[in-house]
């Protein structure tokens, strides 16, 4: 008997059963990306180890608000070995950020308080920067958000200026640190935080570039500041003085409050060398540039 048709049957109902719905499917295949794409890998969110001992360590980036600059204190990328701080210095009557990066410390605020004494480098001292912090600084405890320090016995021994510049400078530096909210100065019954001492800022600050730094372009320029309608401009020159760059961003207030801003400048320049980032306010009475603050550092070249 010819079994062909038989054969034929089975095998048609065979086929039919694999595309029952029910039995899944593998979907369809990965196709490449195109040309001149990437895809990021996913990861998943992690949540801040805590800490329990309340001693500062290094920390991100961390904005106050509108009010005062942000509080920094940043690890430098994995296997480094370095922490960054901010240093807060006098200038001209008011107090003025810097960064140091150092080998890393689990004791960053007493770090911060011995790079306080040392003050300076010889580029910030040219550009006007000088510390009040006298060496003999010690950190105490930190409790509840409040930094406990015992200054030296000469610590107060000078006009009532000078000494709040001074304790402005350690509070300004310590208050970066998530777990220190005010500083005691331990003996004089002062407790301050940075709102207490936000008049010894000036206009315009600039915690970014620091003085220095080596920049490339478009040149990220941070800070806080108190300007007609919150704009802050920017211009970028050589080390001849001639204007490389120009540009301009926002502040988040203005105009009698103090904001966050943040910008990108570019510039043109042939070859590398120092050169300068000056922040200014236009004044509203006749375009002059008013509040400056000129920040020397190193330009790479452009083309």
């Amino acid at each position: 008997m010819n079994r062909l048709p038989a054969l034929l049957a089975a095998l048609a109902l065979l086929l039919a059963g694999c595309g029952d719905a029910r039995s899944g499917t593998l979907g369809p295949a990965p196709r490449a990306a195109a040309p001149g794409t990437a895809t990021a890998p996913a990861t998943a969110p992690t949540t801040p180890p805590s800490n329990p001992t309340g001693v500062p360590g290094p920390t991100a980036t961390r904005s106050t608000g509108p009010v005062t600059p942000p509080r920094t204190g940043t690890p430098s990328p994995a296997g480094t070995g370095t922490v960054t701080v901010q240093l807060w210095f006098a200038r001209a009557g008011v107090v003025v950020p810097t960064r140091r990066t150092r080998p890393t410390t689990v004791a960053t605020s007493r770090l911060a308080l011995a790079e306080l004494a040392a003050g300076p480098t010889s580029a910030e001292a040219a550009a006007g920067l000088a510390t009040l912090v006298p060496a003999g600084v010690e950190m105490v405890r930190i409790a509840e958000g409040t930094a406990t320090v015992a200054p030296p016995e000469s610590f107060a021994d000078t006009d009532a200026r000078t000494l709040r510049l001074r304790r402005a400078q350690v509070v300004w530096t310590l208050t970066q640190f998530p777990t220190v909210r005010r500083v005691a100065f331990a003996g004089s019954g002062v407790v301050l935080a940075r709102t207490d001492l936000a008049d010894l800022l000036a206009p315009i600050v600039v915690t970014e570039p620091a003085i220095g730094q080596r920049v490339a372009g478009p040149v990220t320029v941070a800070g806080t500041a108190d300007v007609y309608e919150a704009t802050v401009s920017i211009r970028i020159l050589d080390g001849s003085g001639r204007v490389v760059g120009t540009g301009f961003t926002t502040a988040t207030c203005g105009s009698g409050c103090r904001g966050d801003y943040r910008g990108g400048v570019a510039y043109r320049l042939a070859t590398a060398g120092p050169g300068t980032v000056e922040v200014y306010e236009v004044s509203p009475r006749d375009g002059s540039r008013t509040h400056v603050v000129a920040v020397p550092v190193l330009l790479a070249a452009t083309a």
